[in-house]
């Protein structure tokens, strides 16, 4: 069958087309994206703005038109943490499924980091024994940790990339105090995030998923290689650190022109590494392997198990 994957986020709306069936791996046949960086429309009183909705609008229908030229047999579509936090989210996921015909399914975080280390183990199957995973969306940091397809710990943090570029790193480029701050804030917050995991075992395979995590890995990580033909990146907290200070002092608009930068993530790179780079240091990790795999991977998974 054909699956459409809409996800609405807090920095794109991105649609995945992919062919599947139970049993084997989802094949991507198309894609559509559009960059909106949501966290910039949320006011003061926790709404996402009229011009926002416009924008929220005019993706979802963008995406909606592609899936339907792609010829899908279903769609996915889901909303994290930018429409399940705002103050109008309910009213937006009302005018959005009004006026372009798309449902909606708002994911909660743990659900988002759950559904996420099922992809991850997928991809790295058994063999890769208990995992600890981060990713790095643009409005929040899941965690999870686990042996089996369903993690013994997953929570989400309101660390996203976009959301702490918008709260801490207001100037392009951010001055040293500013990404201090930021690094301060996010140590406070993974002080209290680690607690459900210290009585677990030790991971025996660290991982990284999201645009975010792939893209610093394309900058600061190492290529290595993997099973059969295939590659594996891996990124240490040592280059990582190397490499942000450097990163913060570069305005965004040419940021694009490193390795891995894209344009839709060129703004908010240096909340990524600073995150990611604490979020290592509050687990003891010294080093990631990336996935290509995340939440839109695990979405599909899950609907396929459930026709087989």
């Amino acid at each position: 069958m054909r699956l459409g994957v809409l996800d609405v986020g807090s920095n794109t709306v991105h649609l995945l087309v992919v062919d599947a069936h139970p049993g084997a791996r989802p094949i991507p046949t198309a894609s559509h994206k559009s960059v909106l960086r949501l966290m910039r429309y949320v006011e003061a009183d926790g709404a996402i703005s009229s011009d926002g909705v416009a924008a929220i609008l005019d993706a979802v229908s963008g995406a909606a038109s592609a899936a339907r030229e792609a010829g899908i047999d279903e769609l996915l579509a889901f909303a994290t943490s930018a429409i399940r936090e705002a103050a109008n989210g309910e009213a937006v996921l009302t005018r959005v499924a009004d006026e372009t015909g798309v449902e909606l399914q708002v994911l909660s975080g743990d659900d988002e980091a759950r559904l996420t280390f099922l992809a991850v183990r997928r991809w790295y199957g058994w063999s890769a024994g208990r995992m600890l995973l981060f990713d790095i969306g643009g409005g929040s940091l899941e965690i999870a940790q686990g042996v089996d397809e369903v993690p013994d710990v997953a929570q989400s943090v309101p660390l996203g990339a976009g959301r702490s570029t918008i709260a801490f790193l207001p100037d392009d480029p951010p001055s040293t105090d500013q990404v201090a701050n930021l690094r301060g804030h996010a140590r406070r917050v993974l002080a209290d995030a680690v607690a459900p995991f210290r009585d677990l075992p030790s991971p025996d395979h660290v991982v990284g998923s999201s645009k975010t995590i792939r893209s610093l890995a394309k900058l600061a990580g190492t290529v290595e290689d993997g099973v059969g033909s295939s590659e594996r990146m891996v990124l240490t907290r040592r280059e990582l650190d190397d490499w942000t200070p450097r990163l913060a002092k570069i305005p965004a608009d040419a940021r694009p022109a490193l390795p891995g930068i894209t344009a839709d993530r060129t703004f908010q790179i240096v909340a990524g590494a600073v995150v990611l780079s604490e979020a290592m240091r509050a687990f003891d990790v010294d080093e990631l392997e990336v996935s290509p795999w995340a939440l839109r991977e695990g979405l599909i998974l899950r609907r396929l198990d459930r026709l087989g």
